[in-house]
C-alpha cells in the first residue's frame, strides 16, 4: 500500500459504520503493543458515534482506513471528551493523528461551542497535539464528574489505580481546553 497517497480527514458518515470493527480491533491491538492502558470500546458504541455525526475518520484517496476519533458530551453539554484517537500502523508517522486531532477539535467546537473540551491520555504525542490546540494539563477534578465517563474506564488495565485514588488521578494525564468566553470571564457588576 502506498503511504505517500493523499489522506482525507472528514466527519464520519453512515457509510463508515462498517469500519467500527477494525477501528475497535486496532484500538485494542495498539494498546497491547504499547503496553498502555486504554478502555476497550464496543463496536456498537463506535457505530452510534458515527451515525450521530460525532466522529472523524481518515482514509486514503483509494479508500484504505487510516485513522479515527470521536466525541462525547457530558454534564448537559458542559464538557466534551475527545476520545478514541487511533491511527492504523501503516499510516503512523505521517501526521495523520495531528490532522484527526485538529478535525475532532474543530467538530467539538462547532457542535458544542461553549463546552470545555477534555482529553485523557498516557501518550506524549497526544499531549503535544493537545497542547498545540490550546489544551492545558489539569487535575481530574477539573474535568467531568459524570460517573458514566469513568465507567468507561472499567476495561482499562489501570482501572484499579483510578479506583484506588478515588477517581482523583490515574496514569493518564487530563488535559482541558477552556472556551475563550469561559477562560477569561468578564466580571459583571450588579451595582447600578
Amino acid at each position: 500500500m502506498e503511504t505517500d497517497e493523499e489522506i482525507i480527514v472528514r466527519v464520519a458518515t453512515p457509510e463508515d459504520v462498517d469500519f467500527a470493527l477494525p477501528i475497535v480491533a486496532e484500538m485494542e491491538s495498539s494498546a497491547k503493543a504499547r503496553g498502555t492502558g486504554i478502555a476497550k470500546r464496543n463496536p456498537m458504541d463506535i457505530k452510534k458515534k458515527i451515525l450521530q455525526g460525532n466522529a472523524v475518520i481518515a482514509f486514503t484517496k483509494s479508500g484504505f482506513w487510516a485513522g479515527f476519533s470521536y466525541i462525547q458530551a457530558w454534564q448537559d453539554d458542559g464538557f466534551v471528551s475527545n476520545s478514541g484517537l487511533i491511527v492504523a500502523p501503516e499510516f503512523r508517522g505521517l501526521k495523520v493523528a495531528a490532522a484527526i486531532k485538529k478535525k475532532i477539535f474543530e467538530l467539538s467546537r462547532f457542535l458544542y461551542p461553549s463546552a470545555k473540551i477534555f482529553s485523557i491520555t498516557t501518550g506524549l504525542p497526544v499531549m503535544k497535539l493537545n497542547s498545540r490546540l490550546g489544551f492545558e494539563p489539569v487535575t481530574y477534578s477539573e474535568i467531568t464528574t459524570d460517573t458514566r465517563f469513568w465507567e468507561g474506564c472499567k476495561s482499562c488495565i489501570n482501572y484499579p489505580v483510578l479506583v484506588g485514588h478515588q477517581f482523583a488521578n490515574c496514569l493518564c494525564t487530563a488535559m482541558l481546553f477552556y472556551p475563550p468566553e469561559l477562560k477569561n470571564p468578564v466580571l459583571l457588576s450588579t451595582a447600578d
